[in-house]
C-alpha cells in the first residue's frame, strides 16, 4: 500500500521532488567542493583502516582489507571517482535525470562511507535515497526523466531489423506512463 502510494500518488511525487532536490544539492555541493578544493582520499582511507583495530572497532575487518589492498593502492583513481561521482549524482538528482540510477549510486557511496566508520548525515541520506529508489519513476516525474525516459524507452521498444521485436507498445505507452 505504501509502496503504491510512493510510486503513483501526486502528493508523493511532489514530496519526493523536494527530497530528491535536497539530496542532489547535498551531493552536488560536496562533490564540487572536492573537485575545486583539491581532494585526497588517502587520509580518509587510512583513518578508516585504523578504525578496524582496537577493542571496539567501527570498521569490519573485511572492509578494512578492501580499503587497504584495493582502495589505497588505487587512491589516485578514488581521488577522481569520488568527487566526480558525488557531483554527477547530485546533478542527476537535482535535474531529475536518471533519478533511480543516481539514487542507487548515492546509496552505494553512503554505504561505503558508513562501512568506513563515518556516520555524519550518511544514514539519513541513505534512508531518503531508499524512498527515491522505491518510488522509481514517480521520484523523477517532475524533472528531466519525464522526457528522457520515454525517449529512451522508445529507442529500445522500436521494432528491430527483420522480424525481431523487442516489445510492443512503443513510445506512446511509455509517454502515457510518465505524463499521467
Amino acid at each position: 500500500m505504501f509502496n503504491n502510494w510512493l510510486r503513483n500518488n501526486k502528493a508523493a511525487m511532489w514530496l519526493l521532488t523536494v527530497v530528491r532536490i535536497y539530496l542532489g544539492y547535498t551531493w552536488f555541493t560536496a562533490g564540487l567542493g572536492k573537485l575545486t578544493g583539491g581532494f585526497d582520499a588517502g587520509g580518509f582511507l587510512q583513518g578508516a583502516i585504523a578504525k578496524a583495530g582496537g577493542d571496539h572497532p567501527t570498521v569490519q575487518g573485511w572492509w578494512a582489507a578492501f580499503l587497504e589492498h584495493a582502495a589505497m593502492t588505487g587512491v589516485k583513481l578514488f581521488n577522481v571517482l569520488i568527487p566526480l561521482g558525488e557531483t554527477l549524482v547530485g546533478l542527476g538528482l537535482i535535474l531529475g535525470c536518471f533519478t533511480t540510477f543516481a539514487a542507487l549510486m548515492a546509496m552505494m557511496m553512503n554505504f561505503a562511507f558508513l562501512f568506513s566508520g563515518t556516520v555524519s548525515t550518511n544514514a539519513q541520506m541513505l534512508l531518503l535515497e531508499i524512498f527515491v529508489v522505491v518510488a522509481a519513476a514517480n521520484a523523477g516525474r517532475i524533472g528531466l526523466d519525464r522526457w528522457v525516459m520515454p525517449y529512451l524507452r522508445g529507442l529500445f521498444h522500436k521494432k528491430g531489423h527483420g522480424n525481431t521485436t523487442f516489445t510492443h507498445g512503443g513510445i506512446t505507452k511509455a509517454k502515457r506512463h510518465y505524463l499521467n
